[in-house]
């Protein structure tokens, strides 16, 4: 047969009209670039600024007062919390509510006066390296601008000599500043999120193009009955898949592993079924396995890029961390990288427990909801 330009143009038309009646589709098609420009180009900072941090003031008077307010005024620091009591500075800080602590030790003015340069400590969250890298250059620098107006009449003379007092800074939960410490753990809650929402996605769409969905809704099980039978074996996959990804990141990356391991595999299996349940939930939406797999894309990306995961929390708008909020990767994150670096106990965890249990129940009650008895 010869080639036929007018075939291949009736074709080609075909094709547009079933594109335009694919409304789905087309709208990934155009909302997944859209998407990435928007994150990458308004979301996405690798300076963060405005880091919570706590001041611990064993010292008032106005020389902790004038560090206080180049804490401030810098860009780099929110003061979110001054108190006189060390422990509980450092408390907020293992429970994530704040990022640095500064502590500015007992007899510290008497020790400037007297040209003994005492030390300003400063302690970072350091679970993720990459997040105050920059805070902590910029509180180094603090050292020769932040006494400077009260360095007058007999102290004058300090003014113009070495910084008053020296900066020390101390890493905590990954003082070596290991990016693996941080990366290899953030990796099991996106390989999860891929998997599982991947595999649960094709499950009723699989049944529709295969033919089987008739005989799927003429059984005698109510639609809470198919969820769980569906969603059921891949919580056994998700709990393969965590072990050898805890096993590697224990012996091959040596990710120090301090917490409950107990408390973690409770956090793992309720984060498994919160992505299961989206997965499913995709299922019940999509009309064919390629839709789903495309909304599997529109949901992973988000996870990936808000969720603290690739790029520091902290340092996005407040707009995006509302929406990372709401992202189960991002409350998993804080989980493991919390059991494992910070030995962190339930109550610890369950500011980032409970939201995944919420989210687990509304994406199970949505998919019930959108399950249909019909064809159509």
């Amino acid at each position: 047969m010869n080639f036929s330009l007018r075939r291949a143009w009736a074709i080609l038309v075909k094709e547009f009209l079933q594109m335009r009646r694919d409304r789905l589709t087309l709208g990934m098609v155009v909302g997944v670039p859209l998407m990435q420009l928007f994150l990458f180009g308004f979301a996405i900072n690798l300076n963060p600024k405005d880091l919570p941090a706590a001041v611990a003031i064993s010292d008032p008077g106005p020389f902790a007062r004038s560090i206080v307010a180049a804490l401030s005024n810098s860009s780099y620091f929110k003061i979110v919390e001054q108190t006189n009591d060390p422990v509980h500075a450092r408390r907020l800080l293992q429970e994530g509510k704040v990022v640095f602590v500064v502590e500015i030790p007992p007899n510290f003015s008497r020790d400037i006066v007297r040209g003994q340069r005492p030390d300003l400590l400063i302690e970072a969250d350091a679970t993720d390296p990459a997040a105050g890298s920059y805070a902590l250059a910029a509180f180094n620098q603090l050292a020769a601008t932040a006494l400077r107006d009260d360095l007058v009449g007999p102290l004058a003379g300090r003014a113009q000599g070495p910084p008053p007092f020296n900066s020390v800074s101390h890493l905590l939960y990954n003082p070596e500043s290991n990016t693996q410490y941080n990366i290899v753990p953030g990796l099991l809650a996106i390989i999860l999120t891929m998997t599982m929402v991947l595999m649960t996605c094709l499950a009723l769409t699989r049944e529709r193009e295969r033919g089987t969905y008739e005989n799927l809704i003429a059984m005698p099980a109510t639609p809470l009955e198919i969820m769980i039978g569906k969603i059921a074996p891949n919580i056994a996959v998700g709990a393969v898949q965590s072990v050898i990804i805890l096993l590697m990141a224990r012996f091959a990356f040596h990710v120090p592993m301090i917490g409950s391991l107990g408390l973690l595999a409770g956090a793992l299996a309720i984060y498994v079924i919160a992505n299961l349940a989206v997965g499913y939930t995709f299922s019940t939406i999509a009309q064919s396995q390629l839709q789903a797999m495309q909304m599997t894309t529109f949901f992973l990306l988000p996870a990936i890029l808000l969720s603290g995961f690739a790029f520091p929390f902290m340092g996005m708008p407040v707009w995006a961390q509302w929406i990372g909020e709401v992202l189960p990767a991002t409350h998993f994150l804080r989980i493991i990288r919390g059991v494992l670096l910070k030995d962190n106990g339930f109550a610890e965890s369950w500011p980032d427990i409970w939201p995944l249990l919420l989210f687990t129940v509304t994406m199970g009650s949505i998919a019930l909801l959108r399950f249909r008895r019909t064809l159509d």
